[in-house]
């Protein structure tokens, strides 16, 4: 390292680097920069080991040290300028002993001198620009700049040059402020979009040894309208088919247009126009497609030729001359045939009819046919949901619409039926029309009364008073409107009616002093005729209502007087009624009474029916000697009950089979008998809903009443007393009541 001396004065005045040699300032202080070193030396250090150096300010101790007994001052690290460029220091001399200040603090300042060491940089290492196609030599495309870090005001260091390394011919750079510009003429898209210009910024203002930094700049050529649409075939072959509806698309077209965006829409006309197609321009595809305007007729005319033009829909004037922007072509449309529907004549029609015409009368013709070369035949019919109650009739072959019920204008004024005309070879060729049928009027109702009148008259009413204003309605409709004529019968006392001749009429009364007790309600038929032809009347009768009204003619009642006794029925009249009352009230008691004393039938009628064992038969049994009837032995040996002989002769009616019982110990009595009887019931699940007499054939042994049969009985019933059955207790209450009640005594 070269060696430089830095004198420092109190005043901070800086020496210039130049100076090589040390110098005394002041008397007092000298600092010396040799290899990053300083040295601080007072005028008070003898070199006798007393004096002591403390360095303060920016990077004191850090980035500067300095040695406390000789001042030298180190620098810790390399200084870079564009860190920082001064450094702001304080030095002091003390005492080592006392640590006193020898001298007044003194202050100086290290400033950095900036050498190159810093290359230009761009902010971007990669720039986007663009510029218009076509653009003229020197048109402005971007401005690239690079920043260097070196000391603009020390020297070249920070002094930049711009050129371009990379993009040439095409582009070139100022080298003072690195616009970028085209440098070639006609530059085209459509050849060409993209291009890559690399651009370097240089220090040292270019001059060898200097520092670079290079960016990359991606410029692309906008497009403008320099191109005009052209078509690539200049004739087109389109087929279409017959049945393609008004509106449908038949075919595409299309021409190219090497621009892009707005300077690529496109517009394609048909030139001259034309009465069949028309021709539209698909915004998304820049298609042109060819559309029906009227239907097409294969037996009609076959081809079609017109000519298409395209042109572009937005025009640049700077290119507009010397280039055609328009191109043309030919389209051919060829027509295919298909099986069309029948077609009918008219669409739809309209057919009058009168309401009084009879079934089976003409109506209306419709007619339709093929439209195929073929000229196949067709049938006609109705389509029955659009006639629910099948008033018409159409024939199959003709189309003749006849009625199949008598036609009533009030009760319907159209009827809309649709006819289907069908080709006989291919069904599924059908054609509908709608057939609208307005039925005509005729004057077949007669007018009646408008609404029902609620007409009274006053008692007190004098001759000549109106009472009711009455008019009429009609559901037939005359042309010349609807004019009515009212009349009564002339030999009517008591009203009278005046036409007033715009359809209403006044009632009036043709006496007075009307009395509710002699007539409380009048009816008067009033006749009504129209003026049509033929004239149709009718009779409506008007209520009249006798009231009491009040002096000024307010109806208060019209409730009929009561009558007094004496003129209303006679005593003996009253008397019969009174009598025929009586009489109806004694044949209502005689007949509770009659149904209060009739007594209910028992149980057992007679003697004859009482039986050992209850079950029922359709037949009169045979006595004790009918063996076939029961086992009498079951009746004596109740081990052996389990047999349960049914007679062989009938089927009894029972419900439900006898159940096998588990046999009783002789000695059982005839409680327990029957109360274990009732828990077999009780609990059996094949026992009926309902409440049922169960009976037994069981002999009790030692019962105090001894055999209850009369099969083994040698006494007579009337040597027995059953008064003792009174005392069973309520099992026994049926048996107590016929036999107690049938003793001797008792009867007696």
């Amino acid at each position: 390292h070269s060696v430089q001396t830095l004198i420092l004065i109190p005043r901070l005045t800086s020496i210039p680097a130049s100076l090589t040699a040390p110098v005394r300032c002041c008397r007092w202080l000298q600092l010396v920069l040799l290899c990053f070193s300083f040295q601080l030396h007072s005028n008070m250090d003898r070199g006798e080991g007393n004096v002591k150096y403390v360095l303060t300010g920016d990077g004191a101790g850090s980035l500067f040290l300095i040695d406390e007994k000789s001042g030298d001052i180190h620098a810790t690290k390399r200084l870079d300028r564009e860190e920082k460029a001064m450094y702001t220091l304080n030095a002091k001399v003390l005492d080592r002993r006392t640590n006193l200040e020898l001298e007044p603090d003194t202050e100086f300042n290290i400033k950095i001198h900036d050498i190159n060491d810093n290359e230009p940089k761009f902010a971007k290492e990669i720039y986007f620009a663009s510029v218009p196609e076509m653009s003229e030599v020197g048109t402005s495309v971007a401005t690239v700049t690079a920043n260097d870090a070196d000391d603009e005001t020390y020297g070249n260091s920070a002094k930049l040059v711009y050129s371009i390394l990379q993009g040439q011919p095409y582009f070139s750079v100022d080298s003072e402020n690195g616009t970028i510009k085209t440098a070639l003429p006609g530059m085209d898209r459509e050849v060409k979009e993209n291009y890559q210009v690399v651009i370097q910024a240089k220090d040292m203002a270019g001059q060898m040894g200097g520092l670079s930094g290079t960016t990359t700049v991606s410029i692309t050529l906008s497009d403008v309208n320099d191109s005009p649409p052209r078509f690539a075939n200049h004739s087109f072959r389109v087929t279409a088919v017959e049945s393609t509806e008004i509106g449908g698309a038949v075919g595409r077209i299309k021409a190219d247009d090497p621009d892009v965006g707005r300077n690529a829409e496109m517009e394609y006309s048909i030139v001259g126009g034309h009465d069949t197609f028309d021709i539209i321009t698909d915004q998304t595809t820049q298609e042109g497609v060819i559309i029906i305007k009227k239907a097409l007729d294969y037996e009609t005319k076959r081809d079609f030729e017109f000519r298409v033009e395209v042109k572009n829909t937005y025009l640049d004037s700077r290119f507009i001359h010397g280039l055609k922007f328009k191109d043309y072509a030919t389209v051919k449309v060829t027509v295919e045939d298909v099986d069309e529907p029948p077609g009918f004549t008219r669409n739809p029609y309209i057919i009058e009819v009168h309401e009084d015409t009879a079934a089976g009368s003409f109506v209306g013709v419709v007619s339709a046919r093929d439209p195929d070369a073929d000229n196949k035949p067709v049938k006609y019919s109705i389509d029955r949901h659009t006639d629910l109650e099948r008033l018409f009739n159409i024939d199959s072959v003709n189309g003749t619409i006849t009625t199949l019920k008598a036609l009533d204008r009030e009760m319907s004024k159209w009827h809309n039926i649709s006819v289907v005309a069908t080709e006989i070879n291919n069904p599924r060729q059908t054609t509908r029309v709608p057939v609208f049928i307005k039925v005509l009027d005729v004057n077949d109702n007669a007018p009646e009364f408008a609404m029902t009148y609620d007409t009274f008259v006053c008692e007190n009413v004098k001759a000549g008073q109106l009472i009711q204003t009455i008019s009429a309605v009609d559901t037939d409709e005359p042309l010349v409107g609807h004019k009515f004529v009212f009349s009564i019968s002339a030999t009517n006392p008591n009203f009278t009616v005046v036409d007033r001749e715009d359809n209403t009429a006044n009632i009036l009364t043709r006496r007075g002093g009307f009395s509710r007790r002699e007539m409380s309600l009048y009816f008067l038929p009033v006749v009504i005729s129209d003026n049509d032809y033929p004239i149709q009347s009718s009779t409506s009768t008007l209520v009249v209502r006798v009231c009491a009204c009040d002096s000024r003619g307010n109806m208060q009642t019209c409730n009929p007087e009561v009558l007094p006794f004496s003129d209303g029925l006679t005593t003996g009249a009253l008397v019969a009624i009174l009598l025929c009352v009586v009489i109806l009230l004694m044949i209502v008691v005689l007949f509770a009474a009659l149904r209060r004393q009739r007594k209910k039938e028992p149980l057992i009628i007679s003697k004859e029916d009482v039986r050992d064992n209850v079950v029922s038969y359709n037949d009169e049994g045979g006595g004790e000697e009918d063996t076939q009837a029961f086992d009498i032995g079951t009746l004596r040996n109740p081990e052996v009950m389990d047999a349960n002989k049914l007679r062989r002769d009938i089927i009894p009616e029972m419900l439900f089979p006898f159940r096998r019982t588990s046999p009783i110990k002789d000695n059982a009595d005839v409680r327990d008998f029957i109360h274990g009887r009732l828990q077999e019931n009780d609990a059996d699940p094949t026992a009926p809903p309902y409440d049922s007499l169960a009976t037994y054939a069981y002999e009790g042994s030692g019962s105090l009443a001894e055999s209850l049969s009369s099969l083994e009985s040698a006494a007579t019933e009337g040597d027995h007393d059953y008064d003792y059955l009174g005392n069973w207790g309520p099992q026994f209450k049926k048996l107590a009541e016929m036999y107690i009640g049938k003793s001797p005594d008792r009867e007696t």
